[in-house]
């Protein structure tokens, strides 16, 4: 087996392709044709020994021909199904007959060709499975964005802070450059992470935001960089993860600061050789990707207390856009609740009131822990209670009305149950919004998933 094409000459579109044939001539016809069409090929004398180099790594593409010794192109097809359904393949034969096509096609293959096959149809032939490999990437990143729980915002306010937080997007979104997003929980670092990927040349590739304190740790380099089918206990199929899926397009990295400091350092790997490699892999793959992080927490304390790495600090503030808490620009908040009122009630008219001048007074007295993500709740809150606009204070959360209520007395209590109290007490005071009752609580989404998950088996044991 031979492989060609250097690692960073690997174009954006091209495919991974595995191809096997057993005479020699096409094989070396193959490695010129394919490397000159943009491609990075494995080649393979014989069945066995593409099947085995299957088992060994992943591949985009299988081009075999139907008649080789040991194992035939048919049965290769088959078991590269197996091993990774999304593979495509394509058989080529020397027999034109429709009973080739169909057995090939049943077992899955994308498409046949006949030998002596023209080389512009081959090219054509693989130009539309890296179409389908594309249509297939955006699909999944579309899914990924429909399950986020907060909708799409534009970023409101004109506060001179934020002003200057559009000149920065506008200035860094046209280039390539890795942006370190800094700012509160909720204080909207995803919207601006969006802003920079609309505004990029990557516009009409994948956004892909990945919140890395919300993955479970023995799952983050599997959701990431993705696994083959039996690669670790309870790899039951195939996975492609959201580095590839962001191929061609922008990856974010939410709460980056939650990352283990293992996945640290293969996230630094990543972002200075630009290539990933599925658990299970022998090989890596590359990818096309710019990265966008963002965190509420201190990285270069983090960096001292030897809880992130340095190298990595650096690595992703090439750019850094810092956010104003709310609190800092209160004079946005009339115009941030309209325009959230307005998202979720689409049908109110241009020029209606819509709160009252008590209920505007009262959100502008409040000091927003929450931030932005707070003010949606709330103005959300609001929405369900307010058959008609304007919102008047009798519409927002009793918080607002009932300033220094005092925990009732609960008797003797243990410090674990205190502590589970002042948490659910938080996630019922903002509605169950985990990143703001760490934020509220001093303490990281990492661990307060922790204290969630050991109150839940705590209460399963005694159950």
């Amino acid at each position: 087996m031979k492989k060609i094409l250097k690692k960073n000459d690997k174009p954006r579109d091209g495919l991974k392709i595995l191809f096997a044939d057993d005479e020699t001539s096409i094989r070396e016809l193959m490695q010129l044709e394919l490397e000159r069409m943009g491609h990075e090929a494995t080649v393979c004398p014989d069945g066995r020994a593409a099947v085995a180099e299957l088992e060994r790594n992943s591949y985009d593409c299988v081009l075999v021909d139907l008649d080789m010794p040991g194992l035939n192109g048919i049965q290769v097809i088959e078991r590269a199904k197996e091993l990774a359904p999304e593979t495509e393949a394509v058989v080529l034969t020397g027999k034109s007959s429709l009973d080739t096509a169909i057995a090939a096609l049943r077992q899955g293959a994308f498409d046949y060709l006949t030998k002596p096959c023209r080389l512009v149809e081959l090219e054509s032939l693989l130009t539309r499975i890296a179409q389908k490999r594309e249509l297939t990437n955006q699909y999944r990143a579309l899914k990924q964005r429909l399950e986020r729980i907060e909708g799409n915002m534009n970023l409101v306010g004109s506060n001179d802070s934020m002003d200057r937080v559009r000149q920065l997007i506008a200035k860094v979104a046209p280039t390539h450059s890795t942006v370190l997003i800094l700012g509160e929980t909720g204080t909207g670092k995803e919207l601006v992470a969006r802003a920079l990927h609309e505004q990029s040349l990557r516009t009409d590739k994948p956004f892909v935001p990945v919140n890395c304190g919300a993955l479970p740790e023995a799952l983050i380099e599997s959701e990431l960089f993705g696994h083959r089918k039996g690669a670790f206990t309870g790899a039951d199929e195939h996975r492609v993860g959201l580095f590839e899926v962001a191929h061609g397009g922008t990856i974010f990295l939410d709460e980056i600061g939650e990352l283990p400091k293992s996945m640290q350092a293969k996230l630094l790997r990543v972002l200075e050789s630009g290539e990933i490699r599925r658990i299970g892999d022998n090989e890596s793959r590359q990818i096309d990707v710019r990265v966008i992080c963002a965190t509420h927490r201190n990285l270069a304390e983090m960096v001292e207390d030897a809880e992130f790495r340095e190298d990595l600090m650096y690595r992703i503030n090439t750019f850094e856009i810092q956010l104003p808490p709310l609190r800092l620009r209160i004079d946005d908040v009339p115009e941030l609740a309209a325009h959230l009122y307005r998202r979720f009630v689409p049908t109110l008219r241009a020029h209606q009131e819509l709160f009252t001048p008590e209920a505007i007074r009262l959100l502008k007295s409040h000091s927003w822990p929450g931030n932005v993500r707070e003010l949606a709740n709330v103005i959300e809150h609001a929405t369900i209670l307010c058959d008609a606009p304007p919102i008047s204070p009798e519409h927002l959360p009793r918080s607002f009305n009932a300033r220094g209520v005092r925990m009732p007395d609960l008797g003797p209590l243990s410090l674990r149950e205190l502590e589970m109290h002042a948490i659910l007490q938080s996630l019922n005071r903002h509605d169950g919004n985990k990143a703001i009752v760490a934020e509220e609580l001093g303490v990281s989404l990492k661990t307060l998933y922790n204290k969630l998950n050991q109150a839940q088996e705590s209460e399963r044991k005694s159950a």
